[in-house]
């Protein structure tokens, strides 16, 4: 009886504040809903014209139903610029940015907000300028840089420009975040003998672990999507990530418009694989560092 009554309170408060919504909320719970299908519009294109003929597409449109389920796209795409590889190019080069990103953001960010050294205001103020540079004006000193040292054309130059680019940004974040840790306890972990290591291994690390898994999911995605400089450093097929996979394949003459929809989706599948899988992750992370 008690957990029905409870249930019934329940189901009570949320009429009554479903009563209590004002035309204010419904014109909000409208808009936001316009603006989610507007942001959806370009995937259901995709998804519209992935799976069409191109005699269907010349005489319907791209707005239409497919007339007939076809993965002639699909295939060519996958035939021509085989797929997996890029894939493994991807997620290879995405994954190893996201981890050491990570890591060397703890490591700078440690030392700037909690070791305190000395011009650490200086020093992030820097960072935070190096991290709002342009790409384009990096691209000729690191050509000639990696040029110079044998990188050129190789993914451990792609992994090593954004594992800094992507630490300049974490860098800055957790830097404020590690200044705000509270002194008391980590005057307390000194006086029982704790280390500097083990403070940032047993005290640093778990308390801040949401905030780092956020990060994680943020610089993969991140560096998958990248485009311009893996396209100047990448020369040949067999290193090349599937956005630059993509690109090379639309000017080809035998990519018509449904197989560039379906190479489309298919460097969207991937991403969105890894966003579910840590979706749960990524908003307990957002709301752990909203409460804490």
């Amino acid at each position: 009886m008690t957990t029905a009554t409870a249930h019934s309170q329940d189901y009570k408060k949320l009429a009554k504040v479903k009563k209590n919504r004002s035309a204010g909320d419904w014109t909000a719970l409208v808009i936001l809903i316009v603006g989610g299908l507007v942001m959806l519009f370009p995937l259901i294109v995709i998804l519209l014209n992935a799976f069409k003929t191109s005699g269907d597409y010349n005489t319907a449109g791209p707005l239409s139903w497919p007339k007939e389920f076809s993965l002639t796209g699909v295939v060519k795409f996958w035939n021509a610029s085989n797929f997996p590889e890029k894939v493994w190019n991807s997620v290879w080069t995405s994954g190893l940015v996201a981890i050491l990103a990570v890591l060397l953001s703890i490591l700078n960010s440690f030392a700037l907000g909690i070791g305190r050294v000395k011009g650490r205001r200086w020093i992030v103020l820097l960072i935070m300028l190096a991290n709002m540079m342009p790409q384009e004006a990096l691209l000729y000193p690191l050509y000639i840089m990696f040029k110079a040292i044998g990188l050129y054309n190789s993914q451990w130059t792609i992994v090593i420009i954004f594992t800094v680019i992507q630490s300049a940004f974490g860098t800055y974040l957790l830097s404020s975040v590690y200044g705000t840790f509270p002194r008391a306890i980590l005057e307390a972990a000194t006086l029982d003998g704790a280390s500097r290591w083990k403070i940032l291994k047993d005290i640093v690390f778990p308390i801040s672990r949401p905030t780092l898994s956020v990060m994680l999911v943020f610089f993969f995605i991140w560096t998958w999507n990248e485009y311009m400089i893996p396209m100047a450093f990448l020369v040949d097929n067999s290193t090349q990530t599937v956005p630059i996979a993509v690109s090379a394949l639309s000017g080809d003459k035998l990519m018509d418009v449904t197989t560039t929809a379906a190479a489309s989706l298919l460097s969207i599948i991937p991403t969105l694989i890894f966003f579910l899988l840590f979706q749960r992750t990524l908003s307990r992370g957002i709301t752990s560092g909203a409460v804490k």
